[in-house]
């Protein structure tokens, strides 16, 4: 369309923008007119490389969430949460392998429930390199060593993750207003499931094993 070759001009033109955090700024910016999911997908595939900060990247994801019902298919919108040692990982970490994502917490009696579920899942699974379990807790950040206690107690294995204050940074673009809330990634990094069955479910090790034949 004509207003893409103008932003094409404008955008990726070094001459138009010096700097790298003004141009993802005016990325930014033109996203404002974009209404649709494939409109907003095809943009971030031609001008997502714009982005240089953190900040303008999660801004960028956000403007993404308005407008995808996460089905399956649509690509996984990214997040990354520190680990038990306090290093960063990211959903997108772990491309290449099809991943099992429960958000819970440790005050939420039914996550607990599906814990010893979850272990027993993960046991059938362990020698299988291509899928990944990862636990995302939204616990408030001042509970950080109650999860860690928790993961220990119930000797809870995997890659787990806390999101503490930061928890919208999953909840929001997932739409997630209620927990546990179980998510299935293929690998290629695309949605399977956005609300997958529970581990205890009946229907879950078919599921995961349909995925990772893919």
């Amino acid at each position: 369309s004509k207003r893409m070759r103008n932003m094409d001009d404008y955008l990726l033109s070094s001459k138009a923008i010096a700097n790298d955090t003004v141009r993802g700024e005016f990325m930014l910016a033109g996203t404002e007119t974009i209404r649709t999911y494939p409109g907003i997908m095809e943009y971030k595939q031609k001008y997502g490389n714009l982005l240089v900060t953190e900040d303008q990247q999660k801004r960028f994801r956000d403007i993404v969430a308005k407008y995808d019902d996460n089905s399956e298919g649509h690509e996984a919108i990214d997040f990354r949460f520190q680990d038990v040692n306090g290093k960063q990982v990211a959903l997108s970490d772990f491309k290449g392998k099809v991943v099992y994502v429960d958000v819970w917490a440790t005050w939420c009696g039914p996550c607990k429930g599906e814990i010893p579920h979850l272990i027993k899942l993960e046991e059938a699974y362990h020698d299988n390199p291509n899928i990944v379990f990862m636990s995302v807790s939204v616990d408030k950040s001042k509970d950080i060593d109650k999860w860690k206690q928790m993961l220990k107690d119930k000797g809870m294995g995997g890659v787990q993750l806390f999101a503490g204050d930061r928890s919208d940074e999953i909840m929001k673009p997932y739409k997630i207003t209620g927990i546990p809330r179980f998510m299935l990634f293929d690998k290629e990094g695309k949605v399977v499931n956005a609300d997958a069955p529970r581990p205890s479910s009946g229907e879950i090790k078919a599921l995961l094993d349909a995925t990772l034949k893919k």
